[in-house]
This record gives structure tokens, sequence and C-alpha cells, in this order.
């Protein structure tokens, strides 16, 4: 395949950007006997979409435009919404908010009849996640890869504008969200005739008051309808019933922020990183016993061993001091050492493993850590989160250790995520529990005796 590039200048890196013409000297059928990789990471730095994820360079629109950003937009735009679907669903794309749904696939439930309704998109950027904090270094310091991202996936879904729902504790990410939509709508790139397009595209800024459990998806709805933050029962959905009863489609701020590279560089560009069903470049925080916490932007599959030692310096102790990884945010089951020497980092590999991707957030968590401790705190966490709108989250996550086995589905997945970080306390560390309750036994038989 053959593909003309542009470079740009960013400081002392080069933006390499596909232009939107490309001409393909291979068959579908030559390019599906490629043999599919084995080797993942590191990516190269012509691949990375955030290239200003550590805040080194002007985030202002000046700055994002000589990095790549806002260029042949309104050409992206003009293709239409099937065209960008297209794309995106060649890319392989899944959501980068946890639950991993093929993207391309989500924002197509938007293409209905056209009855009178507008549509919506709904930017969750409220990352309450403990371990994740992803969104907020994209908002602070890249804070136009959303804006633009906003119009090219309104376009997708035919949109009449984006909210971006932002958790309230980020003042700073939520100031430099709104400096950037300012500038976008006053260069003409949003707002009526968004970029010289004929498309009009507002995107608002609406600031949250706190609660985790507005990052579910109805839940942050009805909050920015100005109601308790509390999760709705499907159906309906929100692409049926969504944000002031309109057409809806919430998605994750990575997910979003990456459209326009993935358009302007092609879908195969994106596909062309990490395993199938496994599709490009992550965001991974890595945060716990290690010797340099980081967010890193990285190919998928990458093996977690690779990831930590690469770039957060290794563990404290070194690997073999390792107890157990959370690799996904704090909802995501615990795995012992064993599975974190071999593990890919990508929604398959974790699955096998008996965990998830998540949200990508890795929690490292060495021998001199108390492994029953770390996963309690979790559930006070929990608890305290809790909406109560649900007898299974509002009682069980209380008694959890004691009735888990009667955990049951519930409206949103809160009552059955809070239960996977003690799911995967007990199945990998079983002997730990085993020991302390030993030793309580001991105690109170001592303390009877004397």
């Amino acid at each position: 395949m053959t593909v003309q590039f542009i470079s740009l200048s960013v400081g002392s890196q080069t933006a390499r950007l596909a232009t939107l013409t490309t001409s393909s000297n291979l068959s579908a059928a030559e390019a599906e006997k490629k043999p599919e990789k084995t080797k993942f990471g590191p990516l190269k730095d012509e691949d990375r979409i955030f290239t200003n994820l550590y805040g080194r360079h002007d985030w202002k629109l000046k700055g994002a435009m000589s990095r790549g950003q806002w260029y042949k937009t309104k050409e992206i735009v003009l293709k239409g919404p099937e065209w960008i679907q297209g794309e995106v669903k060649e890319s392989g794309l899944r959501g980068r908010g946890g639950a991993g749904f093929p993207t391309g696939l989500k924002w197509s439930f938007m293409n209905k009849p056209d009855d009178g309704r507008p549509k919506y998109l709904v930017v969750n950027a409220d990352e309450g996640e403990p371990g994740t904090c992803k969104d907020r270094e994209i908002m602070r310091h890249d804070p136009h890869t959303l804006v633009e991202g906003c119009l090219v996936a309104g376009r997708a879904m035919g949109a009449r504008a984006a909210y971006i729902y932002i958790r309230g504790e980020f003042y700073n990410e939520a100031s430099n969200m709104q400096v950037a939509i300012n500038e976008a709508y006053k260069a003409g790139f949003i707002g009526k005739d968004a970029c010289g397009s004929g498309y009009d595209f507002d995107v608002y800024l609406h600031r949250g008051a706190g609660a985790y459990i507005c990052g579910e998806e109805t839940a942050l709805i009805e909050s920015l309808e100005g109601k308790q933050g509390k999760p709705r029962l499907k159906p309906p959905f929100p692409a049926d019933i969504g944000v002031f009863g309109c057409p809806t489609t919430v998605a994750n701020v990575e997910t979003v922020a990456v459209a326009p590279a993935i358009c302007r560089r092609g879908g195969s560009w994106f596909a062309s990183m990490g395993r199938e069903r496994n599709r490009g470049q992550k965001l991974f925080n890595i945060s716990g016993q290690v010797n340099n916490p980081c967010t890193v932007e990285e190919e998928m599959s990458i093996p977690l061993k690779e990831l930590i030692e690469r770039h957060a310096g290794g563990v404290i102790g070194g690997w073999d001091n390792l107890l157990g990884v959370i690799p996904g945010g704090s909802s995501t089951p615990v795995i012992p050492k064993s599975s974190c020497d071999t593990v890919l980092m990508d929604f398959d590999g974790l699955v096998e493993a008996q965990t998830s991707l998540g949200t990508a957030a890795v929690i490292v968590m060495n021998k001199q850590c108390d492994i029953v401790r770390c996963i309690s705190r979790l559930i006070d966490f929990y608890k305290h989160e809790s909406c109560g709108q649900c007898t299974p989250c509002r009682e069980g996550v209380s008694w959890m250790m004691k009735v888990m086995h009667r955990f049951s589905h519930t409206i949103c997945a809160l009552g059955d995520g809070a239960a996977w970080p003690v799911q995967g306390l007990i199945r990998h560390f079983r002997p730990v529990l085993e020991q302390r309750m030993r030793d309580f036994e001991a105690k109170q038989t001592q303390a009877e005796a004397s």
C-alpha cells in the first residue's frame, strides 16, 4: 500500500500524517494472507496520537495545529457519516472506557431514520475509577484532540451537539477544555458551518459533582439533565432515548480523541498495531509499587511485564518481588505474579487470565504490601460510592466477604464490578485470607485463655 505523508515539526519530534488520499496495490485476499504480528511494542514515535501527553509543548490551538491536529478536518467531515464509520470499523477500535465494545458498530446504532429529534454525543469525562487518570492527561495537555474528536464522532452519528461531562474535581482540565472549545469556536472549527463544511455542530462542557456512579452512562445522562445521578433501567438504550429524550451515544474521552487520527491516517494504519480484536495503541496508567509511576501511550497487546519494566522502571524490589497486579483499574480482578509473567495487555489476553483490560490502569503490588488491606480499601470506596438504588449493591457490598455467592444482576455494572476485586483476591490469594483467619482465631483463643 502506498500512502502520502506530510511531516510536521514538533519540537525535537516529527509527526507524520497520512493524507486522506491513499492508493492500494494489494487485493483484499492478499492483505488477508499477511501473517499476524507476534511482537508488540514499543510504540514508534510516529505512531503516537497524543503528542503532548506530558505537557511539554503548547496545548492551545496554535501548538495543537503545529502537531497536526485540525489538519484536513473539513475533508473528513465532508466525507460523511458512512465513510467515517467505515474507517473506524476498519481500524478495529474498541471503546477505551472499560467495556471494549466495537466503536464503529456502536456509532452506527445512531443511523436510524430521522424522526425529528436531534441526536447528541455525550463524552464521558467523569473518570472516577481509582488508579485511572488517562483522560485527565488528554484534557489537560492535549484538549484539542478531544474537541476535534467530538466533531468527527458527532458527524459520524449525525449529532447536533456534544456534551463533555467532566468530573467536577478536574479544575485545571475543565479550564483548559473550555479554553480549547472557545478557540475552536473562534477559528470556525466548530459551531455553525463547522470548518466551512456546512455542518453545524456545538460543543458544551458540563461539570459533574464528583459522584463515581455518574461514570455509568445512564446515570451520567440523568445527572446531565439535572436529576440525581442514578442509573436507568435498560431498555430503552441511550441510542433510542438518551439525553433530553433524544438519541444519544455516550463515549469515552480517549475513544473520541483518537477518531480524527484514524480518519487522517486510515483505519488500516490503526489496525496494524495490536492483535486481532485488540487493535491500535492505548494509554496505560501505571501506579503502585513501581519505581516510576506514569501514564504512557503504547501498542495494544504489549506484555504486561515489558510495560512495567520499560516505562515504570520496574517493580520496587525487582520483578521477583512482585505479588500481584490489578491490570485495568480498581474494579478489575487482581492477578498473581505467575499470570503477570506472560499476560498480554489487551482485551482477550486479560480475559484469558480471568481479569479485564478495563481502563488499562495498572496497579502494582509487591510483597511488602498487605494485599488484603489493599482490596479492603477498594471495597470501602465502592461502598461509599454506591447510589443505593439496587439491593445487591446497596446491601451486598457491605457484606461482600460473607455473601459473595448471593450477588445478582443489577441495573448497572457497579454491583458486579465492585465484587471483582474481592473475587480476584479469593481466586489467587486464598492462602493469605486463610492465614489471616487463623491468626485471628489464635488471638481470640489467647485472649480467652488470659
